[in-house]
């Protein structure tokens, strides 16, 4: 499966600095469940917020570890440059998960909230966190796996064949790549997180404020015309409850030792 070209990634969430916050519920719900997830135990000194974004979390691990120092990191040097005067890390640093420019075992904690779902090559994301973590050293991690916004992605499948939705790996082959990694596996699980639109434009308009319209290969050109746009309404419409429209995420947390 492609992933979407980095460039474009850093492109599309440096353009949503300014407006995601405003629209991140999901994304501060997933963040606090993470944090929820650190093992109580965890003696940090110095904390990694890896696709660190607004540095919404990167400010709450400055306050849950007073006495350690953090380091954000994103790819795209327009959330940093958001993030930056509002503090929570001692330093905001442009980079890729991939390939992390930093030395080796220099983090007790590796914090990363819905951010590696965009990397193509999760192995070496794996990889590097088991380089620059301390032994005993956590990495916490949330993603999105297959399945998520299966509603949109059905409901344009009833319009065209066109790549419409970003696709996402399967949760067989995150725990493939964690069992194959280095580091122990404390916990891995997907949870399901339903959030419900009035309408099918307040859901298109808050995938695309938050930087998370289609990045994929595959994707159509230009902007789809109103007959295609009444199609996928009338497809989209037959999910309807009482709440209104789902959109469905699949959500991964996973937690992650370095051996002694």
């Amino acid at each position: 499966m492609r992933r979407p070209e980095k460039h474009q990634v850093a492109a599309s969430f440096s353009r949503a600095a300014a407006s995601y916050d405003g629209v991140a519920a999901l994304q501060r719900k997933v963040g606090n469940d993470l944090l929820q997830r650190l093992p109580d135990a965890l003696n940090v000194h110095r904390w990694l917020d890896l696709g660190s974004g607004t540095g919404h979390f990167s400010r709450l691990l400055a306050a849950r570890f007073p006495l350690a120092d953090g380091l954000a990191l994103d790819l795209a040097e327009g959330m940093l440059r958001h993030a930056a005067p509002l503090g929570g890390a001692q330093a905001f640093v442009a980079g890729d998960a991939e390939c992390l420019p930093l030395q080796d075992e220099c983090f007790e904690l590796i914090f990363s909230s819905l951010a590696l779902q965009w990397c193509a090559d999760f192995a070496e994301v794996l990889a590097e966190a088991e380089r620059v973590l301390r032994p005993g050293g956590v990495l916490a991690f949330s993603s999105l796996c297959a399945g998520t916004l299966q509603e949109l992605r059905d409901s344009w499948r009833m319009v065209d064949s066109f790549t419409h939705v970003n696709r996402f790996r399967g949760f067989d082959e995150y725990q493939r790549l964690c069992a194959d990694s280095g580091l122990e596996l404390i916990a891995l699980e997907c949870r399901p997180e339903v959030l419900f639109f009035p309408d099918l434009r307040q859901l298109t308009h808050e995938l695309k404020v938050l930087g998370a319209g289609n990045l994929n290969p595959g994707r159509p050109d230009g902007l789809a015309g109103r007959a295609r746009i009444q199609a996928l309404t009338a497809a989209y419409d037959t999910y309807r409850c009482p709440d209104g429209l789902p959109a469905t995420y699949q959500v991964i947390y996973g937690l992650l030792r370095k051996e002694r």
